[in-house]
């Protein structure tokens, strides 16, 4: 089968077109011919050779797929072969064919097509997992989201939105915090020009949100806790920012605040498994009715896979990138 792998670690240019033996599931999984692949940014730490596969992963990128179930124990998702599915995966995306646990395997929603299916798995699981389950955002709660015209940003915007919550969200441009809003943030945040604590406090009435969705970490942990309602969550998804930071704890104490966090990628088989049926009862109905979308920034052959690497990196992007095979 044709693939993208990562010839070395370094720039988007490592990424090279090669053929590869085609995978084969094992028990409890399944074989898919892969239509769509999205690019994440995990993928460009693996490129860079911070962010190596868990053991037994492929060590080709790619975290997320949508396709045909061609081969294996389909039935250990409630599927079955001949099945158009998106699936997420701990590698190996960037190929004509990838294996996938039956569990992390869910339907494409009606109404959507492969390459709006590929944008789905990584950033639905990991908005679902981290402001739903670890962050609790409950209906009527305010969400600030760091990162807002990311893959993940564009998706909790419009989840939380749809479960009844008011967003706030940073980004790095004026027509990023346009696009935003016309996702349904309640106010884009250029934090370039603005300091986002006071825009937050003023925004909020002084009040400050409920939970904040950070991707950044570093300096921005100090101005999260500023941010911040009592009884406030910060949950950490990525470390674009540093994995250092300092905090003033007596508010952390003083105001009930946790901050908290996760890795999705290394997390077993059952816990994304009970992510994906969530998904499919809560989530996916709101994909079939249009009551929110993925946003597809842009979409390239497989062979392309650095300019999706290099778009990704040089901040191109609102939404999500996707390569076709």
């Amino acid at each position: 089968m044709r693939a993208v792998e990562i010839s070395q670690p370094g720039g988007p240019e490592v990424l090279v077109p090669v053929e590869r033996p085609m995978p084969q599931p094992g028990p409890g999984e399944v074989l898919i011919k892969v239509a769509a692949a999205g690019i994440n940014r995990p993928d460009v730490f693996q490129r860079k050779g911070s962010y190596p596969p868990p053991p037994g992963a492929s060590d080709l990128p790619g975290l997320e797929v949508a396709g045909e179930i061609v081969a294996g124990d389909a039935a250990a998702g409630g599927l079955a072969l001949g099945d158009a599915v998106c699936a997420l995966i701990s590698g190996g995306g960037y190929a004509e064919y990838c294996v996938a646990p039956a569990e992390q395997c869910l339907p494409i929603p009606k109404g959507l097509s492969a390459i709006e299916a590929a944008a789905l798995p990584e950033t639905y699981f990991t908005v679902w997992s981290n402001v739903f389950d670890r962050g609790a955002l409950a209906e009527g709660e305010t969400l600030l989201v760091h990162g807002g015209a990311s893959g993940i940003g564009t998706t909790a915007i419009q989840l939380a939105r749809a479960m009844g919550n008011t967003v706030y969200a940073t980004v790095g441009s004026d027509e990023r915090a346009r696009a935003v809003e016309q996702l349904g943030a309640a106010k884009g945040i250029n934090y370039k020009t603005q300091d986002f604590v006071k825009a937050v406090r003023e925004a909020t009435g002084g009040a400050g949100v409920d939970v904040i969705l950070d991707m950044v970490a570093g300096d921005y942990i100090a101005r999260d806790i500023k941010c911040l309602a009592d009884d406030g969550r910060i949950v950490i998804i990525a470390l674009l920012g540093g994995s250092q930071a300092t905090a003033d704890c007596s508010h952390v104490m003083r105001r009930r605040l946790t901050i908290t966090g996760s890795t999705l990628r290394p997390r077993p088989v059952p816990f994304k498994g009970a992510i994906a049926r969530a998904l499919r009862a809560r989530v996916w109905p709101l994909l079939e009715s249009g009551a929110i979308k993925p946003i597809i920034h842009a979409t390239l052959p497989l062979d392309q896979a650095a300019a999706g690497h290099a778009m990704m990196e040089a901040g191109e992007n609102i939404g999500k990138i996707v390569l076709t095979v």
